[in-house]
């Protein structure tokens, strides 16, 4: 299984994280990739991935919800990161209107221009949209793959929306975020993965929140997306060792 989508870089694992890993591997996880969301960020992001090298991969990102009135010099210390390092992704960038819409122009911008750094080094991205569909669909058709440019790909993060928006986005060729909330009672999106093929969904955590049933309100941990698998693999018609080898595939 790959993880597309784990902060750990976060407070909750800094006490066990050698123990924490440990038990991933041994839970069938062969690699976690952990995003950035702000400049505050950064430092621990690339130095947790620097202690298990080869297994967790860093990428680098300005979180909407961090789009503040330093939001561009936040891009600037980034964009010259990439030059000197190497990141998986550029990641977690998006739109988030749900809190506060204070800086709502700023998040376009912010947006726009970390999709063309994704564009421009050939990086996929890691998006994150809440309350803001609309808006975000409008900004990813300008940087979708056409005769006339190459295009951004990458992974529609923690997906929970409807069927119809999912077609668009797999039309646009990015992957949809599958985690612990497709396991939660009555989830809709069940339903609405009914005509999304599996070779565009990959598995995620976005540990450490949204762990699955029956670890729900746990820390959540990466070898229970073989939970979401065996969901999936109801969906689709299949054993769940197949959802883990397209999954993995596709990541």
């Amino acid at each position: 299984m790959i993880d597309t989508h784990a902060h750990l870089d976060e407070e909750p694992y800094r006490e066990d994280l050698d123990a924490f890993i440990a038990q991933q591997r041994e839970g069938g996880v062969e690699t976690i990739l952990v995003p950035g969301v702000d400049a505050s960020s950064i430092e621990d992001v690339w130095n947790v991935c620097a202690r298990y090298p080869g297994y967790l991969y860093p990428a680098i990102g300005l979180h909407p919800e961090n789009v503040k009135e330093d939001w561009e010099e936040q891009l600037v210390l980034m964009r010259q990161l990439l030059k000197e390092r190497q990141y998986i992704a550029i990641g977690e960038i998006g739109l988030d209107y749900h809190f506060d819409i204070t800086y709502k122009d700023a998040q376009h911008e912010a947006f726009r221009r970390q999709l063309a750094w994704a564009e421009e080094l050939d990086l996929p991205v890691m998006i994150h949209v809440r309350d803001a569909t609309e808006d975000a669909l409008a900004i990813l058709k300008e940087y979708a793959p056409s005769k006339d440019r190459k295009g951004v790909r990458g992974v529609m993060h923690c997906w929970s929306g409807s069927e119809e928006v999912a077609q668009q986005l797999v039309q646009m060729g990015l992957y949809l975020g599958i985690g612990g909330i497709i396991t939660f009672k009555n989830c809709k999106l069940r339903e609405h993965l009914n005509s999304i093929p599996l070779d565009r969904i990959v598995l995620e955590t976005d540990s450490p929140y949204m762990a699955p049933v029956p670890h729900r309100g746990e820390r959540n941990e990466s070898q229970w997306m073989s939970y979401v698998a065996a969901v999936l693999s109801e969906i689709y018609h299949c054993t769940a060792e197949e959802v883990i080898a397209t999954t993995s595939a596709n990541a």
